[in-house]
């Protein structure tokens, strides 16, 4: 969750630190520091809050140093503080650390010299390092290899030592960093947007591996210090992508953004002329294919409504398939069994998310084929798995997913649809997906441009609401879990999503003056059953918005129409007023939109 960027070469790292650390602060935003070396003097510098409360020490003190590694912390162990904040000193030793020491507690009570002044596990990391490198004869690198030999979790680390100033040693254990290379300069970071305005060749580090890097140079090697070839590879990310481009927020930038964004993963792949969906990055014949009887789309949060919705497509699409939604944090703790002609399918925006992680791991012990729907190219799960689909959406900086989860729902269909044309999907109805595919650009762009000032209209009289429930039917139903969460993880609104058919058996006794509703209907056979719903929640002083294709007369105290051609993938143009109305909402109450409280971008520990 939280951020690392390091530095070594001839700039002033200072500068390049908290640019990055900039860059990084969606990852982790209670806490940040930096620490540079020049001879035998560092600098350290931390503050509790936000980057630009480090950037006003910076400006006080910035003294040309060229080395240093710096961190923005979301706080697991310990309360945000600057005594919590990274990088963590222990003698001549410096560490920042993302992930959990699960035995520091142990650690620490064989560690009799170090006076610890903060709450952190990575405190007791910085010190085990620290005793290990008290010997003149020993390197950094050694110190920390010894160290992570008895240290239990996850980490990704950079050390550095006034002791060894133009060094940083950086390890991996379950959290991503990768190395960038440049002219006379070698650079670190835990997400590759904080250095992509340095260099476009990097070095990803794989668990078990440990990175020597000096200026322009990286030597790898393992924790048994055996080296190990660095493959350098190129970097796939637009600058543009991480700049506003005028918009007030990255969240409303990367709504309107849905457009553009969903044609890279339908560039290429759904060929409309020749009636045929084509993905080439599967590594499935058409026999393999044509012999699974079950998917597991296993996943968290966003990605897991995505994966929710797309079963119903599997479904439809093909009715010897079972499909298993599986939460990843739950998944992998369960004793579960997986049935023959099984595959997996992982869907991650970040392609590091801990839990989806450690499940794919598990698949692959049990010889199971794993596929991945990810969005960045280079990611752990995206090099782990064997097939899938890359997303090619574009950096996604704001917290609160949107253009990641129309491109999953898209590509999780596309997968589905390569696999029905193996079982002998009608052409019919393959013509009509694909129609549907060729439209949607156009559909998301026309809904975003005629319905955005209506939404944001709407969020201002419901904002004083602390309570509100979603509701649907069908593949409507995942969309009011993804347009609840949105809701509460961006204006804090205490919001449920319901299948609209539930509320009678629990969840109806919660209606009253004090709820507002969203209710998604489609024109379509489950019609009269949702209005039905619709007159229940009314009928016991519900508020109810309906956001529906129908142009029948629907008695609701909001009504949003949604004008739309398309016949199979109106879920993802409906959704686009949640994810508006979620923005405003949150606006109008006056918080952090691209930073919600308590959330990260990216989960990449327990």
């Amino acid at each position: 969750m939280c951020g690392i960027v390091g530095y070594v070469g001839k700039k002033n790292a200072q500068d390049v630190l908290l640019g990055g650390l900039r860059r990084l602060e969606y990852r982790g935003y209670d806490s940040a520091g930096i620490v540079t070396l020049s001879g035998d003097r560092a600098t350290l510098l931390r503050a509790a809050g936000k980057v630009a409360e480090l950037g006003k020490l910076v400006e006080r003190q910035n003294l040309g140093d060229t080395t240093g590694i710096g961190h923005t912390r979301w706080a697991t162990h310990g309360v945000p503080s600057e005594a919590n904040a990274h990088p963590h000193q222990s003698g001549d030793v410096y560490v920042v650390h993302n992930g959990i020491i699960e035995n520091y507690k142990d650690l620490k009570k064989s560690l009799k010299n170090h006076e610890f002044k903060s709450e952190t596990d990575t405190e007791v990391l910085t010190a085990l390092i620290d005793e290990l490198y008290q010997r003149d004869d020993v390197k950094l690198e050694d110190a920390v290899t010894q160290a992570l030999k008895v240290v239990d979790g996850a980490y990704g680390i950079a050390v550095v030592s006034v002791r060894e100033p133009n060094k940083i040693v950086v390890a991996r254990m379950g959290s991503p960093l990768l190395i960038g290379v440049g002219e006379e300069e070698t650079l670190i970071a835990s997400d590759a947007s904080a250095i992509v305005n340095h260099t476009d060749k990097v070095v990803y580090l794989n668990d078990g591996e440990l990175a020597i890097c000096t200026p322009g140079n990286v030597e790898l090697m393992d924790l048994a210090s055996q080296p190990i070839s660095a493959k350098v590879e190129t970097i796939e990310m637009d600058l543009q992508t991480i700049q506003k481009d005028g918009y007030d927020h990255f969240l409303i930038k990367e709504i309107m953004e849905q457009s553009e964004s969903v044609k890279g993963v339908l560039s290429g792949r759904v060929l409309k002329d020749q009636n045929l969906i084509r993905l080439g990055g599967l590594n499935m014949t058409d026999a393999q294919l044509r012999s699974v009887e079950h998917v597991f789309i296993v996943a968290c949060g966003t990605a897991s409504y995505a994966g929710q919705l797309a079963s119903y497509y599997f479904e439809e699409l093909m009715d010897d398939v079972m499909v298993h939604n599986v939460i990843a944090s739950e998944m992998r703790y369960r004793q579960f069994n997986v049935p023959k002609n099984s595959i997996a399918i992982f869907v991650s925006q970040s392609g590091e998310t801990a839990d989806t992680l450690a499940c794919l791991k598990e698949m692959k012990r049990r010889g199971v084929r794993c596929l991945g729907a990810i969005n960045t190219v280079g990611s752990t799960i995206a090099r782990e798995v064997d097939g899938g689909v890359y997303l090619h959406a574009g950096t996604e900086i704001s917290v609160a997913s949107t253009k990641a989860f129309t491109s999953q729902v898209s590509a999780l269909l596309l997968i589905a649809l390569v696999m029905a044309q193996t079982k002998g999907l009608s052409q019919e109805l393959l013509a009509e997906y694909a129609d549907d595919f060729d439209k949607l650009p156009g559909e998301i762009k026309k809904v975003l441009d005629e319905k955005n000032e209506e939404v944001k209209v709407l969020a201002g009289n419901y904002k004083h609401y602390n309570h509100a429930m979603y509701m649907g039917r069908g593949a409507l139903f995942p969309l009011a879990l993804e347009g609840a969460l949105k809701l509460k993880e961006t204006s804090y609104i205490h919001a449920e999503g319901q299948a609209a058919g539930e509320l009678k058996h629990g969840s109806i006794a919660l209606i009253d003056d004090t709820f507002f509703e969203m209710a998604f209907v489609d024109n379509d056979w489950l019609f009269e059953k949702s209005i039905t719903n619709i007159v229940e929640v009314q009928s016991r002083g519900g508020h109810v918005i309906v956001v529906t294709n129908s142009k029948k007369d629907i008695d609701a105290e909001e009504l949003i129409v949604v004008d739309t051609k398309l016949k199979h993938l109106t879920p993802l143009v409906y959704n686009l007023i949640s994810q508006l109305f979620a923005y405003y909402v949150a606006v109008e109450r006056g918080n952090d939109v691209d930073q919600p409280r308590n959330l990260a971008k990216s989960v990449t520990v327990e």
